[in-house]
């Protein structure tokens, strides 16, 4: 089967959720004009059904390669990714003082997500490295954006981050690479990091490390880390790569999935001449990687409906073949095809809602980043309350839509051949990293829920509550808000353990009432009878009648108390 990119669905999206004329209809997106916005979807589709697609398979099952002078990429992908700086395909979102095309976030974001769909462990190179370009335009300074932006902006330089280390994992504080000052401003880098995603590769001419390090004498815990720009290879007079830069890949790991994705383990200053600048203010790391992570936390977001996509055209493409057994009920005892058996129909069209409601919901978080950077403060406030819903529910939604790609193979989704097996373990770690979903859950009501609160009631959370409302039409929808919000109402107040017992439950009936609503305002404008308009419309009913009233079972779990979480001693569990 072929890979098709979701131009129709991306276009929709686009038009009545992101609402793109309205960014367009500003000085800063002028360019983001219908045809504009036609011309990339479909070029990027072509190219990616093209050249990234058909690698897909490859890349898991040869996938990358360590060596002790460094990380080896099939052969193919190295031209493929040649092919896709020269398209321009990395320029997209970046501001055209930095070498870009100046269009919204919303637009690269789809961009990705056809990308993704094709190759998803490919394409996590050119996302990591959009984090990156963000992290260097709000807080690199001048001769850093001139030096390494309009490199990061093609692609032809790609960016990582770096923050986890063997002792730390997610607790960013207990790091301890460290960042001495050299004397002539720049800083002489120290340490290992782990978990690092294309942290080496053959593609690109240089890669530009953003690393979390401490100075001599900072402050413990988080307050004490600083951001650090670290190239493979030190730059030339000219700005051209130079001399290495004592960056060594000590292994990758061996992984589940994303054989594609080199995931390294660097060492930084084997030989103490490994060289970094500072990026932004010293002790200011957090608040620079968090502009990275919070782009990052979207992009993986995205990665569940990349994943979504690509395993829901397999199973569709496996079922429009597959041949077994009449329809139940029919007076013909010929052997049908599976996609006529109700079951699988169940299947199929649950892979189609939850799949275009994650991308509902994503890009709809990817309009409010554009919103936010055109001044709008109600659209950043809104951006924190749906970041983590994009990152947890996004990726959940990946996960489940993975496994029923498998089950609507059946067996032989179950073996290697098919491949269906791939967008499974691919997806896999997509609740794990950038933040597990746990994580993202504990944010929400940790620090979301009072977002802008004050005594009259209002607040970011409260507004999205009301935005939904207002809206609002479907009964069981309707419901699912009002629990939302009584439930909002309950956690702001309960003590931290039960408020943390319920954020995961709450997170996913937020995220439900969220995407169920821009489900609906979707299907107000699907009319027609071409075979997208039956799909959405199918696909919106599927999602109020059956999914929405699935998260209102989640009320009983998101009101519990934590007592019963903590009725176990801690080693009992391993009775």
């Amino acid at each position: 089967m072929s890979f098709t990119a979701a131009v129709a669905d991306q276009r929709f999206v686009l038009e009545h959720v992101v609402r793109i004329d309205e960014l367009a209809g500003t000085p800063r997106f002028a360019a983001a004009s219908a045809d504009v916005v036609d011309a990339v979807l479909e070029g990027v589709g072509e190219f990616a059904g093209g050249e990234w697609a058909p690698l897909n398979r490859e890349g898991d099952t040869v996938g990358a390669k360590w060596s002790p002078d460094g990380v080896h990429m099939p052969a193919s992908f190295v031209k493929a990714y040649h092919d896709y700086v020269e398209g321009g395909w990395g320029t997209i979102g970046v501001p055209e003082a930095f070498g870009g095309q100046g269009l919204p976030f919303a637009i690269q974001t789809a961009v990705l997500d056809t990308l993704g769909s094709a190759n998803m462990g490919f394409a996590l190179c050119p996302t990591l490295t959009v984090g990156a370009i963000e992290a260097l335009i709000h807080h690199g300074s001048p001769d850093q954006q001139a030096l390494y932006l309009p490199h990061l902006a093609t692609g032809a330089w790609t960016g990582t981050m770096n923050l986890t280390e063997p002792q730390a994992g997610s607790d960013v504080g207990a790091l301890r690479a460290t960042a001495r000052p050299r004397g002539d401003g720049t800083w002489s880098i120290k340490g290992t990091k782990i978990y690092i995603s294309f942290g080496d590769h053959d593609m690109a001419d240089n890669i530009v490390h953003l690393v979390l390090a401490r100075t001599p004498d900072a402050p413990a815990g988080t307050r004490g880390i600083s951001l650090f720009l670290v190239p493979k290879f030190r730059l030339r007079d000219d700005g051209t790569p130079g001399d290495f830069n004592d960056v060594r890949v000590v292994s990758i790991e061996h992984k589940m999935g994303l054989h594609a994705s080199p995931t390294c383990v660097l060492s930084f200053g084997d030989h103490d001449d490994c060289i970094g600048e500072l990026i932004g203010a010293e002790h200011g790391g957090m608040r620079a990687m968090f502009t990275m992570m919070n782009n990052a936390r979207l992009n993986v977001g995205l990665q569940g409906v990349q994943i979504a996509e690509g395993a829901t055209q397999k199973a569709v493409g496996y079922a429009l073949e597959r041949v077994q057994s009449a329809r139940a009920g029919s007076v013909v005892k010929d052997p049908v095809r599976i996609v006529d058996h109700p079951d699988v129909r169940r299947m199929l069209l649950r892979m189609k809602a939850q799949t275009q409601a994650a991308r509902a919901l994503v890009y709809y978080a990817a309009g409010q980043v554009d919103r936010a950077g055109l001044g709008d403060a109600a659209a950043r406030d809104r951006l924190e309350i749906v970041t983590p819903l994009a990152k947890a529910h996004g990726t959940d939604i990946g996960n489940e839509v993975a496994s029923l790609g498998i089950q609507v193979h059946g067996g032989m989704g179950y073996v290697e051949e098919t491949g269906a097996a791939q967008y499974f373990r691919d997806a896999r770690i997509t609740p794990i990293y950038e933040g597990t979903n746990g994580i993202q859950a504990a944010d929400l009501v940790g620090r979301k829920l009072g977002l802008g609160h004050n005594q009259e009631g209002g607040g970011a959370f409260a507004a999205l509550v009301a935005d939904m409302r207002a809206e609002a039409e479907h009964p069981d929808l309707v419901a699912l808000i009002d629990a939302v919000d009584a439930i909002a109402h309950r956690l702001v107040t309960a003590d931290a353990d039960d408020r943390l017992a319920a954020s995961y439950p709450f997170l996913t009936m937020t995220s439900v009432a969220t995407c169920g609503w821009l489900m609906e305002r979707e299907g107000r404008h699907a009319a027609g009878d071409e075979a997208f308009a039956v799909v959405k419309r199918a696909a919106v009913r599927f999602y109020l009648d059956q999914i929405v009233p699935e998260a209102m079972g989640l009320r009983a779990a998101a009101t519990a108390s934590a007592d019963v979480l903590y009725a176990v001693p801690a080693e009992a569990f391993a009775a």
